[in-house]
């Protein structure tokens, strides 16, 4: 059969029983996998030095090269062969003829596979058709291929197999390769942000003996020489805050989170943050960096900040908007009155007719943010802040000094779910000693994600914290916004998945 169409599961065991056939050859010959080849070239680098040549000027030339990459497609022509070869920088057409290589090198080549990985020299040329191309004087096989790739022309169709057999994705689709190298983009114009800023990158632990920083279920595991659980980490915030009082003022790490949550197509249980603190400012210098990381993070990939999401624009360049939780429940459900929003028992109603939870113990402010969680936060599709949470479901926010029972915190939301969260931190020892065991009532009530009490990060309080801003942006979620990704596994190199058992 031929290898452009996908092979059924029955011809695919016969197509790898065919090349470890061939491989079984090669192994007689020598080193079946050898390392002794120099590649000095890039495909992305010929073709942006010699796209524009005359034929008859790259013939004249006799640029010698060698380029080696996966073989992608092979089209045999008696005395002659092209091969197309993809690298990390793009692909290469490889033109190899009996004149040039011998009978023996042509005829092995005929032999070997897509997918095959290889090495060739010769020097640059233009097909008739004008298609930049190596003649090749050399050519080897490097690694041989035992499985054939997926349909070739189309890519990967079937989703799963494309988060579990990553590998593959990349091998056959350049949209996806295309995403990641974005990725690492963005977090690079992240790094130059926060430097530029007078931060500095710290690395804190990713186990901890009190889960803490989030309200969040954690993985428990347990070290066996100290006899005691740990946690995988669900935010670095308490040990950054750590070292605001240590007396590093502007710190900011980019590593993974781990929460034993549900998985969607905005959740993965390990994902990736970046958490900043900086002494002597409040929330809304907060806000203004965070608007300026995100807003120079579009610029780095697509040159501007108005992109395209899910086929609805979506503006980075505007000022983004600012609302409390009652003005944004009214502005998205103008059906529902002030006086219903302040109204507990109605709340609680209301919440349960659609479907929400709520605690026994939530005041007003609880349920606002419950029934805003309901009704109106995907709503929020242009970029936009939530501001003045309650205390009850803030723990670690510093109080409005003018508003008893709100806090000085924002939520970000953009294209109807959360990308950041911060606030002025809270660094009252006696206040936030007092949150904590609020917290340990709500975990006794039934709240699961409650927080737990650290003594030792209150005994840090004691020492004294600056006043200070902290916020947690999702790194995961700010790259889906900026490649169109509609899951959060498109931007994942290896999601989490069920075992295939």
């Amino acid at each position: 059969m031929s290898e452009q169409q996908a092979p059924t599961p029955q011809d695919e065991n016969q197509l790898i029983a065919e090349r470890r056939a061939k491989l079984a050859e090669l192994r007689k010959l020598g080193p079946a996998f050898p390392n002794d080849f120099e590649r000095k070239h890039l495909a992305a680098g010929l073709h942006a030095a010699h796209a524009e040549s005359e034929k008859e000027a790259l013939e004249a030339g006799k640029i010698e090269v060698s380029v080696a990459g996966r073989m992608m497609l092979k089209r045999v022509m008696g005395k002659a062969a092209f091969a197309t070869i993809q690298d990390g920088s793009g692909r290469i057409q490889l033109f190899v003829s009996l004149d040039k290589v011998g009978e023996a090198t042509l005829a092995g080549f005929k032999t070997w596979d897509l997918g095959d990985i290889v090495g060739a020299k010769g020097t640059m040329m233009k097909t008739k058709t004008g298609e930049l191309s190596v003649q090749v004087s050399e050519v080897r096989l490097l690694a041989k291929s035992l499985r054939p790739l997926p349909e070739k022309f189309h890519g990967m169709t079937d989703q799963e197999q494309k988060y579990r057999q990553r590998y593959l994705d990349l091998i056959t689709s350049d949209q996806s390769r295309d995403t990641f190298i974005k990725r690492s983009k963005v977090v690079q114009k992240i790094r130059d942000v926060m430097v530029g800023e007078g931060y500095l990158e710290v690395e804190t632990p990713m186990m901890h003996p009190i889960p803490g920083g989030a309200a969040a279920k954690p993985f428990t595991t347990h070290h066996n020489a100290l006899d005691m659980p740990l946690y995988l980490r669900i935010a670095p915030e308490l040990y950054l805050k750590r070292l605001v009082v240590g007396g590093m003022e502007r710190v900011f790490e980019i590593n993974r989170n781990f929460r034993n949550e549900g998985m969607s197509t905005r959740h993965n249980p390990e994902f990736t943050m970046m958490e900043f603190y900086e002494a002597y400012c409040d929330y809304r210098r907060m806000m203004s960096l965070t608007e300026e990381v995100i807003r120079e993070s579009a610029r780095a990939i697509h040159g501007h900040a108005v992109l395209e999401y899910q086929g609805k624009l979506v503006d980075l360049s505007k000022p983004f908007a600012r609302l409390t939780v009652v003005q944004a429940i009214m502005q998205y459900n103008p059906h529902y009155t002030e006086a219903q929003l302040n109204d507990r028992t109605w709340l609680k109603t209301e919440i349960e007719r659609l479907g929400g939870k709520h605690f026994a113990t939530s005041g007003v402010a609880g349920l606002q943010f419950s029934l805003f969680e309901e009704t109106t936060e995907t709503q929020l599709w242009d970029p936009t802040y939530i501001i003045d949470y309650p205390v009850e479901i803030s723990p670690l926010a510093r109080g409005s000094d003018s508003r008893p029972g709100i806090t000085e915190r924002f939520e970000l939301f953009v294209v109807g779910r959360e990308l950041a969260n911060g606030f002025s931190e809270l660094n009252d020892p006696e206040d936030q000693a007092e949150r904590f065991l609020d917290q340990v009532r709500q975990k006794d009530a039934g709240d699961d994600e409650a927080m737990h009490y650290d003594a030792d990060y209150v005994r840090a309080l004691e020492y004294g914290m600056p006043p200070a801003g902290g916020c947690g942006l999702g790194i995961d979620r700010l790259v889906m916004l900026l490649t169109d990704s509609a899951s959060i596994r498109d931007v994942i190199l290896f999601p989490q998945m069920r075992r295939e058992d």
